[in-house]
């Protein structure tokens, strides 16, 4: 890891920045208010120096957020890191797994309680199911005590082709949402098709409870379009 100016930390790994902006395709943008936000916002007050991990595609947007605050920012977008194809494994009964060992050696490598604020949005959501658990638990143990993480999840009424938005903070309460693809020319699957992300699961309160159960505590804010924001604390 290398800092650079500004306090802004830009972390790549497996392809160039040019690649990694390029990426992505954008679609029809639009706003929403965020009500984990907005407590998140008022939780940290007007604290500086604080560490704080931006888990998507680098956004503009939110690196302003976070320096203008006097924030030092960290990006990585998991996401597309995960649909490498040469994480694709088999377990013993033959089902096809991804490699989390592999993953977690080249990804999330940070000291132990480094982050006093992590946006997980909607990864969890997204990501292939093998690699859900063991990126929360690797979360965990590169947050500081204390430290607060906001997820969106959606519910079932969102409907298996629910779009994955990258969101870009606007203010404390105001987000803005991309809805994110694959760039056809950015990265392939192994049968060289274009690669979408999709919704792989529904967490209802249960499961998000089981999560995050080695977090201090968690609050629930359910969102008008089909959402459920989760505030954790470690």
């Amino acid at each position: 890891m290398a800092s650079v100016t500004n306090n802004v930390m830009k972390l790549f790994r497996g392809s160039s920045t040019t690649e990694r902006s390029a990426s992505m395709v954008t679609a029809q943008r639009q706003m929403r208010r965020s009500s984990g936000m907005a407590e998140l916002a008022r939780s940290l007050g007007s604290r500086e120096g604080l560490c704080i991990l931006d888990l998507g595609p680098t956004s503009p947007a939110n690196i302003r957020y976070f320096t203008e605050r006097g924030q030092k920012s960290y990006s990585e977008d998991l996401l597309l890191a995960s649909l490498d194809p040469v994480l694709v494994i088999h377990n013993e009964a033959g089902n096809r797994i991804l490699d989390e060992k592999r993953f977690l050696s080249e990804n999330l490598v940070y000291p132990g309680a480094h982050f006093d604020v992590v946006f997980c949005w909607n990864l969890a959501d997204y990501l292939d199911e093998s690699l859900v658990k063991p990126v929360v638990a690797r979360l965990w143990s590169s947050m500081k005590p204390g430290a607060m993480l906001l997820a969106f999840f959606h519910t079932r009424d969102a409907g298996a082709d629910a779009p994955c938005h990258r969101y870009h903070i606007m203010s404390n309460e105001a987000l803005q949402m991309q809805a994110m693809a694959a760039h056809p020319e950015a990265r392939r699957g192994p049968s060289g098709g274009k690669i979408n992300f999709r919704l792989q699961r529904v967490f209802n309160n249960r499961h998000i409870e089981n999560l995050f159960r080695d977090f201090s505590s968690i609050k629930f804010f359910l969102a008008r379009d089909n959402v459920r924001e989760v505030l954790v604390v470690r």
